[in-house]
């Protein structure tokens, strides 16, 4: 009787196992298609010849050309020196907020990561307004001085711009190694005669290394994917600007687009393998949890933590106010402050060309849908299941993270620019949908991590007390599984809204027409003449804003684990 009883039971458990089976095929041709595919096509025509042979001598071409040689130098220098200065801010800083307790602290921590919440071309055009030839700070110095200083000029202005954008990753990473630190191990350093920064180098450093060494490594691959900064900037000898130019001036049949396209894609992957080969090398695991302990801190230490956290943070808000004051200014040039002030850039944006803003909510709202639906899917197979291919499939949605945004839009433009959109009679390439796909994929690894991350904290027991009180697999992942998961869930896709909010690299090439511009879009097109940058400005400020409270409601949403979604 047991036996006829279980049988359904067992038909419905089979029935379910082919379910997964299925579901797990479809999300492996899905991320094939529109991950993998379009990275071999870019990879294809840039080994191949015209008779379609494997070769290397496009590769050749590229490093005999001095102008390519020159943007590959120009890029792992600018790389490099961002992480170097971002590293020489975000450290003390991640130390400070790590070990220190006093008063400010959280209103520290909080303006520390605002950067984070500008567009770094956004960012570009008011550090031109503030710090530029003719900028704020110049006037002055030639006011009181007679002279000037060059902030902004050549590949130095995009450092800087970079690193003053960049560097909380640096510091957010290596404050969450700094605080799980056991200090009995400072301690016994100290007992046996090691002080200062003989205790910082020989102790504190090298435990801290998985931390610092994350933040930099996303910060490097930020860096040479950053495609807005250098335009805006006019530094154009950079290898995500010469991929650019070379497919929207030449053409998508220029092989040279697609080498530098293989070259960034190489950077990324190998700059990744480093970081993980030099972190495998050594334990860096404390036998004693329970992390770092905040102490108090008073008088010389105290003015010296409020001097230099005050020095660093006025100038990474610099853009916040020069990009604010500028979308009100009537009338800003050769002055220190706008002469005029006006509210015609607003109505610009909002009034006579809404459709930039209506576009970012409809193709980031999309996408952070469609991240959603995917992210819990695969959260769920590579946690809950045991098929085959489930270490693929966490290799293809986490694919993204290492692919710059140039070498996925150019991949698409490849692939799909021949493919007719069901319905529109047109390439998927002239319609707007092209955008939402690209700024899914893209942030795909957000809603796969912070799903993960929230999975793992429903025990199995939870699931199984449901079924064992009749509930079917299904139902359980439906009425029990989701409703425990669903902070993670709202928090990947809010994470992955604010993020394509100000996506440009890909969006720059991808966008069909300029009435189908989402607002990263419409602040580049407004930034090419001076008088249109008040309104893009005022889309500046509003792009702020969307990700300012993207934010807010992320941490009040998901709290810390937040950060598990950038895990790299």
């Amino acid at each position: 009787m047991a036996e006829i009883e279980a049988a359904p039971a067992l038909r419905l458990r089979e029935q379910i196992d082919w379910l997964q089976g299925a579901v797990m095929a479809a999300l492996l041709v899905l991320l094939f298609v529109f991950i993998l595919y379009p990275i071999m096509r870019v990879l294809w025509v840039a080994l191949a010849d015209e008779n379609g042979q494997l070769t290397l001598i496009h590769f050749r071409n590229f490093f005999f050309r001095p102008l390519f040689r020159e943007a590959l130098w120009n890029s792992l220098s600018n790389g490099l020196w961002v992480v170097l200065f971002g590293s020489l801010i975000g450290v003390p800083l991640a130390y400070v907020i790590a070990r220190y307790e006093f008063r400010g602290k959280i209103l520290l921590q909080t303006l520390a990561t605002l950067p984070l919440a500008i567009p770094p071309f956004v960012g570009a055009v008011a550090f031109q307004q503030v710090l530029g030839r003719s900028g704020t700070v110049n006037l002055l110095l030639m006011r009181w001085f007679d002279a000037s200083i060059p902030f902004v000029d050549g590949l130095a202005g995009v450092v800087l711009v970079q690193t003053l954008h960049y560097f909380p990753f640096i510091m957010l990473n290596t404050a969450v190694s700094l605080s799980n630190i056991d200090l009995s191990l400072e301690e016994m350093a100290e007992s046996m005669g090691c002080h200062g920064l003989r205790l910082f180098r020989r102790v504190t450093l090298p435990l801290m290394l998985p931390g610092f060494i994350a933040g930099s490594l996303l910060t490097f691959i930020r860096v040479i994917d950053d495609l807005g900064t250098p335009l805006m900037l006019n530094q154009k000898n950079l290898l995500a600007p010469q991929a650019y130019l070379r497919i929207t001036t030449i053409g998508i049949d220029d092989v040279d687009g697609y080498v530098i396209c293989v070259v960034l894609v190489v950077l990324s992957l190998v700059s990744l393998l480093v970081a993980r080969k030099y972190l495998s090398l050594a334990e860096y695991a404390t036998v004693q949890g329970g992390g770092a302990i905040a102490k108090p801190i008073h008088g010389k230490k105290l003015t010296l933590v409020f001097l230099f956290s005050g020095l660093a943070l006025a100038l990474c808000l610099l853009p916040h106010i020069g990009i604010l004051l500028l979308s009100f200014a009537k009338v800003w040039s050769f002055s220190v402050l706008p002469t005029a002030f006006t509210l015609d850039h607003y109505t610009e944006i909002f009034f006579r060309v809404p459709h930039f803003i209506r576009n970012t909510l409809l193709y980031t709202g999309l996408a952070a849908g469609f991240d959603v639906i995917l992210g819990a899917a695969i959260a769920f197979l590579l946690l809950r299941s045991q098929l085959w291919g489930r270490n693929l499939l966490d290799a293809l949605a986490s694919l993204p993270l290492a692919i710059p945004g140039v070498v996925i839009a150019v991949g698409y433009i490849r692939v799909f620019h021949g493919w007719d959109f069901p319905g529109a009679g047109a390439p998927l390439t002239s319609t707007w949908f092209i955008l939402v796909i690209v700024y899914a994929v893209r942030r795909l690894p957000y809603t796969v991590r912070a799903s993960y991350a929230a999975l793992q904290q429903v025990h199995v027991s939870l699931e199984e007390s449901a079924q064992n009180l009749g509930a079917n697999r299904l139902r359980t992942f439906f009425r029990v599984t989701m409703l425990f998961i669903s902070g993670g869930l709202v928090a990947g896709g809010l994470i992955a809204f604010i993020t394509s909010c100000v996506e440009l690299s890909s969006t720059i090439m991808l966008v069909p027409r300029i009435e189908l511009g989402p607002i990263s879009y419409g602040i580049y097109v407004y930034m090419q003449s001076a008088l249109g940058r008040g309104a893009g400005a005022a889309l500046g400020v509003v792009a702020i804003l969307l990700v300012a409270v993207g934010t807010y409601l992320t941490h009040r949403l998901f709290g810390g684990r937040a950060g598990s979604a950038f895990r790299v």
